[in-house]
């Protein structure tokens, strides 16, 4: 071995040791402390423990305590801290609304039944419950839930006194109308089916919230025609209810009326 592969050996092995020990000073070097988290305050407030459907009676074990972040804790909510009892004091309340898995308690969806039924329980102070029959075709085809808004309309067939030979037909006229607007639709039946994938009710009897006034222009209405209910949006939710004429906007024209089976006129009636 020549003199010159040797110096290169050499060099090599001492290279070597060199990385070597530093790598192990390196690996004895302890880790740096990492920062520690900032505990957040909580506070236990009562949660759904399970899902909790309308109308449904709440039991105790239907709840339970949850952590919860003290700065987004709402007022609303039930906090065990003030209401360690709460837990076996809401047990036998009523669901007015629809409550999810986790969802914190308040008691403005809940309500008393005192020993009364449900429907009466959930009615707000001075309206009334109402059912009328319907149908799929009268009931926007099944897709018309519980707490749905509707408009509802009357449809009546009148006999055309030129039709002499007394038949009923394509010389009767039609007469269709708005008669209440933005109502509460409270149930449909209690047969809740599925239909295209979603959750629809296909009922033969709507129960509505109604005003009494109300009750007695549905009352008069169902004995001189058919009622159709038609589905409103939900952003229309906070519009103005009542009848046509309660609207703070009025709309053009009262009563369609249709002759051989199209639009003949229109009946207007403004203020």
């Amino acid at each position: 071995m020549n003199t010159a592969r040797i110096v290169v050996l050499v060099i090599a092995l001492g290279a070597g040791g060199v990385a070597a020990y530093l790598a192990s000073g390196f690996d004895n070097k302890p880790a740096p402390a990492l920062p520690v988290a900032e505990k957040l305050p909580t506070v236990e407030v009562l949660i759904a423990k399970n899902d909790i459907q309308l109308g449904q009676a709440v039991k105790p074990e239907d709840l339970q305590w949850q952590s919860w972040p003290a700065a987004t804790a709402s007022s609303a909510f039930i906090r065990r801290d003030n209401r360690p009892e709460a837990q076996t004091q809401i047990a036998g309340s009523i669901a007015r609304v629809p409550l999810m898995q986790g969802e914190p308690i308040r008691e403005q969806k809940l309500v008393k039944a005192e020993g009364s039924g449900f429907m009466a329980a959930i009615l707000p102070s001075g309206m009334r419950a109402v059912s009328t029959e319907i149908s799929a075709e009268t009931g926007a085809g099944g897709f018309i839930l519980p707490n749905d808004r509707v408009d509802i309309v009357l449809t009546r067939r009148l006999k055309n006194p030129d039709n002499n030979n007394g038949a009923t037909g394509g010389n009767d006229l039609v007469l269709s109308e708005v008669l209440l607007t933005n109502i509460r639709v409270l149930a449909i039946d209690q047969a809740p089916k599925e239909k295209d994938g979603q959750n629809a009710v296909v009922g033969k009897t709507v129960t509505l919230e109604l005003k009494p006034d109300q009750v007695a222009t549905l009352s008069a209405a169902r004995q001189g025609g058919s009622l159709t209910l038609a589905l409103r949006s939900i952003v229309d939710a906070n519009a103005v209810d009542g009848t046509p004429e309660d609207q703070a906007i009025k709309r053009p024209g009262g009563v369609n009326v249709i002759r051989y089976g199209v639009q003949a006129r229109q009946l207007t009636s403004q203020k």
